[in-house]
């Protein structure tokens, strides 16, 4: 079933509920900037607004810079976030730091928010990392490349806390696991099978799907004969549809599903409506597949540029985006810095990462690429 923001739902999520209604999009900013009658009922402090802003300034600022640097053969490859910035603030800023996140891979946003630095997220790109960080230290596990895996992992890494916090006494305090997917990562048969994983066994799983509207060159329009949050409901999970592009509807919705969660009411899966800006990726050019009207309707949409008029409308002076603006400045510089520095990796680290617990196997393959790096006259 579907289910909307209840009337006592505020934005930081206290008092918040869930209701069951219809499938309207929630949507707390105009595209000009304007709250809408819930938004008005459910505003942030404008200090919050400000740092939302900031974070999807910083954003978009390291997509230009990436773009750039895999233009100039400084990365091989690179998937943008551009326009997708409001989906990714506003649900990370929403969860714990304790809450596990399996991206796929174009979150950047998201793992700046999770404190990642430009070289951890860009060192994949390079081609000269295996994991570019920590999944443990961070709660923010590395990117998958296999269209819709990390939903499967998700859903396996929330049996597995929620059968540990079951063995160790600790009840209801596995936490969520949020999964990020696309649109077109949908028709996988592996994200299905993610659903029904989750929605049987009640598994505390925040499925976020960004629909971009293009699977590739694919509309959703062709991809699928009905909205995506509607499958929701034949898996038996609940079910929000928010505006994507609005990034204090996308804070409360996400809130409200965490809330869901953690009380124990089983999975719940969030479609947040936005657009992919940019290609697919840096080797895709988009105007062979969309239109100049589609694209210039998405722009008009753009977030940043919505909340930068929502702050002004709310009073903020314009000293604070100059103030932005110098920090991405000085922030594009460092991006380009640490790209340009990347040092080769330890490739031990594999080996080190593959499981918790020492394992045989492991060891001897580690042995054996130890010897393999020797000098031809010094191996054994």
């Amino acid at each position: 079933m579907t289910v909307t923001v209840g009337v006592s739902a505020t934005a930081s999520g206290a008092g918040g509920r869930l209701v069951d209604g219809s499938s309207s999009m929630i949507q707390f900013l105009t595209p000009s900037g304007e709250l809408t009658t819930a938004g008005a009922e459910h505003s942030v402090a404008p200090a919050v607004a400000r740092g939302f802003y900031r974070d999807m300034a910083l954003g978009r600022r390291l997509d230009t810079e990436a773009l750039a640097l895999q233009r100039q053969g400084e990365l091989k490859l690179w998937l943008m976030s551009w326009g997708q910035e409001a989906a990714q603030v506003g649900s990370i800023r929403a969860l714990s730091e304790t809450d596990m996140v399996f991206p796929s891979y174009r979150e950047h946003v998201a793992g700046l928010c999770r404190g990642l630095t430009p070289s951890q997220l860009l060192a994949q790109w390079r081609g000269n990392a295996h994991a570019g960080w920590d999944p443990a230290a961070t709660r923010f596990h590395i990117y998958s490349l296999v269209l819709g895996a990390q939903v499967l992992h998700a859903t396996g890494f929330a049996a597995a806390e929620v059968h540990r916090a079951s063995s160790t006494g600790r009840g209801a305090e596995a936490g969520v696991v949020m999964a990020y997917f696309g649109d077109g990562a949908s028709s996988q048969g592996d994200v299905n099978e993610a659903f029904n994983w989750a929605a049987a066994g009640r598994l505390p799983v925040l499925f976020f799907c960004q629909n971009n509207q293009w699977a590739i060159s694919t509309p959703t329009s062709v991809q699928m004969a009905a909205p995506l949050h509607r499958r929701a409901e034949g898996f038996g999970m609940r079910a929000m549809h928010v505006d994507g592009n609005d990034v204090l509807a996308v804070h409360a919705t996400t809130t409200l599903a965490a809330q869901h969660i953690r009380s124990g009411g089983g999975p719940v899966l969030v479609e947040a409506t936005t657009y992919r800006r940019g290609g697919h990726s840096s080797s895709d050019d988009p105007g062979r597949y969309r239109t100049d009207a589609e694209q210039q309707l998405w722009e008009a949409r753009d977030p940043l540029v919505r909340l930068r008029r929502h702050l002004e409308l709310q009073g903020t002076e314009s000293q604070f985006f100059d103030d932005v603006d110098a920090e991405c400045a000085a922030f594009g510089a460092s991006v380009r810095a640490e790209c340009l520095a990347l040092d080769e990796p330890d490739l031990d680290q594999v080996f080190r990462t593959a499981y918790a617990e020492p394992h045989t196997g492991v060891e001897r393959e580690r042995a054996w690429f130890a010897e393999s790096q020797r000098p031809m006259g010094d191996r054994r």
